[in-house]
């Protein structure tokens, strides 16, 4: 069998301390790993050089989507007990698909307080052990949007060994973000600035924005032997008028079309038509792009480094293909590249 066909071949060792725990002074210092594809060569720059990989009329397409205070911690009201509520995503009057800790007891019936005022009852268990919560906000809260965004907590990836700081409220979001509903940050566009987008506008390239809310499977290792049996949880995308528009203007100009995260790529090949363009509109996808398959309308990939084993480097490997994306992998660690959500970034051109 071919390389790049079982999850175990994208398993890797990772040195803990390259983990980034923390993010850079400032977002567009992380380095810039570039995959030529073509050439087969790989080379180190700074992300403030990725305009000059861009050409005039090339279209940058970025994820909008926001970050929300997803984590709820309080107490369970009857023991007092510790216990937490991760909002997943809405699913209207008041109710959330969440994940509770501790389960066994965070059973249908349960109330956990998070503040005065601010409670989660668990109204029933999913078929997949989520729970189905109702989030409910009284005085001194005007909404349960008020309330959580006073008392949730930002719900940094498990990898991140610490608790979130008011740091984390602005920096595990991009500058672009405007549409609550992510559990993750999409976090190739951690490393823009609006100095960035201004150098990429004087350039000439466009940008279009699509919405995939990230859930928390982003973070889920792949534990099938084939990648195939692995299920994919489903995400809200939205795919903007503009965004198709634009696109179908730059094929036509024979210029090429950058996704900014794997979330981008995504929703665009989920909306993807004949003629390698895509429908405008809302969806909901379980997509997982892996090698054999190719990308069939985004020409060039900015993401950062990946878990092993996640379907996240697999995506990667269908631009660079397998063994250039496992090579570029050997060589970050090598080089001592920070990996992860608040690490440095990769450029597939």
């Amino acid at each position: 069998m071919a390389n790049g066909l079982r999850t175990a071949d994208y398993d890797f060792h990772l040195p803990p301390e390259l983990i980034a725990q923390t993010p850079l002074p400032r977002r567009d210092a992380s380095r810039l790993m570039v995959v030529d594809r073509a050439a087969g060569t790989i080379s180190h720059r700074v992300f403030t050089d990725l305009p000059e990989l861009t050409a005039p009329g090339d279209l940058m397409v970025v994820n909008r989507s926001r970050v929300v205070k997803a984590r709820l911690l309080g107490t369970r009201i009857g023991s007092g007990a510790p216990a937490e509520v991760f909002l997943l995503q809405p699913l209207g009057d008041d109710r959330y698909e969440a994940m509770v800790s501790p389960g066994g007891k965070l059973k249908p019936g349960r109330v956990v307080q998070v503040a005065d005022g601010f409670t989660v009852e668990i109204l029933e268990v999913t078929e997949r052990r989520t729970r189905i919560v109702r989030v409910q906000a009284a005085a001194p809260f005007e909404s349960i949007e008020q309330a959580i965004d006073a008392h949730g907590h930002i719900p940094l990836p498990p990898y991140i060994e610490r608790a979130d700081d008011a740091a984390d409220v602005d920096r595990y979001q991009t500058v672009y973000a405007r549409e609550p509903g992510s559990v993750a940050a999409p976090t190739a566009g951690l490393h823009f600035t609006p100095e960035l987008l201004a150098a990429l506008d004087a350039r000439g390239v466009r940008r279009g924005e699509v919405v995939l809310h990230v859930g928390a499977g982003t973070f889920k290792p792949v534990e099938t032997d084939d990648p195939a049996d692995h299920q994919m949880h489903e995400e809200r995308y939205v795919v903007p008028d503009s965004t198709a528009q634009a696109l179908i203007e730059t094929r036509a100009a024979g210029k090429r079309v950058w996704a900014v995260g794997t979330t981008s790529v995504r929703t665009l090949e989920s909306a993807a038509d004949p003629g390698r363009t895509v429908r405008a509109g809302a969806g909901e996808t379980r997509i997982f792009l892996r090698p054999p398959a190719r990308p069939q309308i985004v020409d060039a990939l900015v993401t950062n480094f990946h878990l092993p084993r996640s379907t996240l480097i697999m995506l990667v490997a269908t631009f660079a293909g397998y063994d250039l994306t496992m090579r570029a992998y050997r060589e970050a660690i090598a080089a001592r590249y920070r990996f992860y959500s608040y690490g440095d970034a990769m450029a597939v051109v």
